[in-house]
């Protein structure tokens, strides 16, 4: 179902809060963040918090081949028929390029959260009735059920702050053609405390998520290993950090764990609507 995708967002992508500003004072910035990363080689951008189809505009207008998604774009916040509109609206003007990824957010963070994957099912139910096609949407699936889901009503998916072993078993889960692009955090630094504490910081929110501290417990971490920001076991696994031979063979593990591809987030302490325009130059040249 999504080979022609896999061909598309190629094996690197970039995971980005700050390309999805709304700020029209941005728009110029944005648009020639994105062509630069079209021209360093990237297949994807990803654009990061509860994104939809219009953040996705500007970037595909000023590049030609980029594909753009949302990673992740929430049920709760947009009904199956906008986004079925929004999507057919960016179709029409540029084929191919755009990208719908789901997924069910949080309870803390979404008043509506009831019965999570329930809700996905119905909000695919929906796009599948307004003519979305399944090989042009992802889901942001960490557990076994929604992974199945990815794999038969989806084009694969897009699974965030996972591990290397996370991305095997789901590969697993997935089958061979589904495509499969997790999301990984790269910290530019080379000395073990300094790289630890701003992954430490990173991941400080997503420690009070139990949608990601059960998937840790599922994957053979401890509840020790989630105390005092996060024990190295469980730094080490979340990020790529380290000399630039160390980054690069901390990405290929999730390659040969079965990643088609892998977004990488800049984990660097500045504000997370930042363009780490440097560090972004620094990643596609040690990938070249």
């Amino acid at each position: 179902m999504s080979d022609a995708l896999k061909d598309t967002v190629g094996r690197y992508g970039i995971w980005s809060v700050g390309l999805r500003s709304e700020d029209p004072a941005r728009q110029g910035e944005l648009a020639e963040a994105a062509a630069e990363l079209e021209q360093l080689g990237y297949g994807a951008l990803w654009l990061g918090g509860n994104s939809a189809a219009r953040n996705a505009v500007p970037l595909i207008e000023a590049t030609s081949t980029l594909t753009v998604g949302t990673s992740i774009q929430s049920i709760w916040e947009h009904e199956p028929a906008d986004s079925a509109a929004a999507f057919a609206d960016l179709e029409a003007t540029h084929p191919g390029r755009f990208t719908l990824g789901l997924g069910v957010s949080h309870a803390k963070l979404a008043d509506q959260y009831r019965r999570p994957y329930s809700a996905l099912v119905a909000y695919l139910d929906g796009l599948d009735a307004a003519g979305v096609p399944a090989n042009r949407r992802l889901l942001a699936a960490l557990g076994p059920k929604s992974l199945k889901l990815a794999r038969d009503r989806a084009a694969g998916s897009i699974p965030y702050l996972v591990t290397a072993e996370h991305t095997a078993q789901a590969r697993e889960a997935l089958g061979e053609a589904p495509l499969l692009a997790p999301e990984l955090g790269v910290v530019l630094e080379t000395d073990p405390d300094s790289a630890r504490t701003l992954a430490r910081d990173f991941l400080a929110m997503y420690l009070t998520l139990p949608n990601y501290t059960n998937n840790f417990l599922r994957h053979g971490f401890t509840e020790d290993d989630l105390k005092d920001g996060g024990s190295d076991r469980l730094i080490d696994a979340l990020f790529a950090w380290g000399d630039e031979a160390s980054i690069r063979a901390r990405i290929e593990t999730f390659r040969d764990a079965g990643a088609d591809h892998v977004a990488l987030q800049v984990v660097d302490g500045e504000p997370r609507d930042a363009l780490p325009r440097q560090a972004w130059r620094t990643l596609a040249s040690l990938l070249a």
